[in-house]
């Protein structure tokens, strides 16, 4: 005699529906497709008209025509976005976890403040004018301004809001500084002006060289903390009980984040927005898993910042605005209705 099943047991043999595991894969390989679609429209589309026949030609030939020309100028500027967007996006991420909040970015800590305090100091002091001499002053700027956080925050004992108070501290003393020497320096200002709004158009294969070892040191040490900032993120004594070490942790997510933001700012000057929105926006709908946050934060970040580039170029032909500034006019209102979404959703 057959023996009918429980229903408990026919539920658990039933086909399982699509897991969420496999939604977001295929929500990744679709934004991948996106970034792909987005990188594409960077080289083919500026502030000076090129045909489809022009890009290719330039893509695929070096003949040092004015259109060949033009699309190589093009084509690091899109890398360089690749590649600084993805820095934003996972040093943002990595920060939110960090500090607990969700609406945290890499300006939170300081770091963009010491890249432009030392990009000042190198062109007032020392008379360096050309990208590639003070790629460096930024980089290192940044470098030292996470590490006196570090050191502020209490070291060892660094709580997500000392960390925070401390790079406020230091970003308004800084922030303070290169206003002062740039009002009493006209050359300085002049020359900062560009750099300050963050921009894209000054790319070049030597400055992509210089912070690409940096940018996929981060990279990597980025995706390598997912576990331990989520066992983080249940709480200090959960983290613990899980065999995650703190200190370590939020010293490597420091140097992390510093590594990052401190390389893209150096290339492209301070951007803001992008670290703060495309992590936000991920989490609503990855959930608060750094595992799936990251890659994402890695891929969408540079559709943003690509995508400001190109509308920059085509609003103002045959001039450009600098992407620092579109993805500051974008990201305003995006940040006034994040802030009140989340006030909403604590009432």
């Amino acid at each position: 005699m057959l023996v009918e099943s429980p229903p408990e047991q026919r539920a658990e043999t039933a086909p399982a529906p699509p897991t969420r595991r496999a939604v977001r894969a295929f929500g990744l390989l679709l934004a991948l497709a996106i970034l792909v679609l987005v990188a594409l429209a960077s080289i083919a589309i500026g502030a000076k008209e090129l045909s489809l026949g022009q890009v290719w030609h330039g893509l695929l030939e070096d003949s040092g025509t004015y259109g060949d020309v033009v699309v190589a100028e093009r084509l690091s500027r899109t890398v360089l976005g690749l590649l600084a967007g993805a820095a934003l996006g996972l040093a943002g991420a990595v920060l939110q976890a960090l500090t607990r909040n969700p609406l945290a970015d890499p300006g939170l800590l300081g770091i963009n403040a010491g890249a432009s305090a030392a990009v000042v100091t190198a062109i007032t002091y020392f008379g360096v004018t050309s990208l590639s001499g003070y790629v460096w002053f930024a980089f290192f700027g940044a470098a030292a301004v996470g590490a006196l956080v570090w050191f502020l925050g209490g070291s060892r004992g660094a709580t997500p809001v000392r960390l925070a108070l401390a790079g406020t501290a230091i970003s308004a003393a800084l922030y303070g500084y290169l206003q002062a020497v740039m009002i009493m320096d006209e050359a300085a200002l002049g020359k900062m002006r560009f750099w300050t709004v963050g921009s894209l158009a000054s790319a070049t294969d030597s400055t992509i060289t210089q912070v690409l070892p940096f940018l996929l040191t981060g990279t990597v040490l980025a995706l390598a903390l997912a576990r331990p900032l989520n066992a983080m993120a249940m709480g200090d004594d959960t983290a613990k009980a899980l065999g995650a070490d703190l200190n370590r942790t939020r010293a490597l997510s420091m140097l992390a984040a510093t590594v990052l933001c401190g390389a893209a700012t150096a290339a492209c000057g301070p951007i803001v927005f992008v670290g703060l929105m495309v992590p936000h926006v991920v989490r609503s709908f990855t959930g608060p898993d750094l595992r799936w946050i990251l890659p994402y934060a890695a891929i969408l970040s540079p559709v943003l910042l690509l995508g400001a580039d190109v509308i920059g170029r085509i609003v103002a032909r045959p001039s450009e605005l600098q992407v620092g500034i579109v993805t500051a006019i974008l990201g305003g209102p995006v940040f006034i209705f994040l802030v009140r979404r989340r006030r909403t959703a604590q009432l």
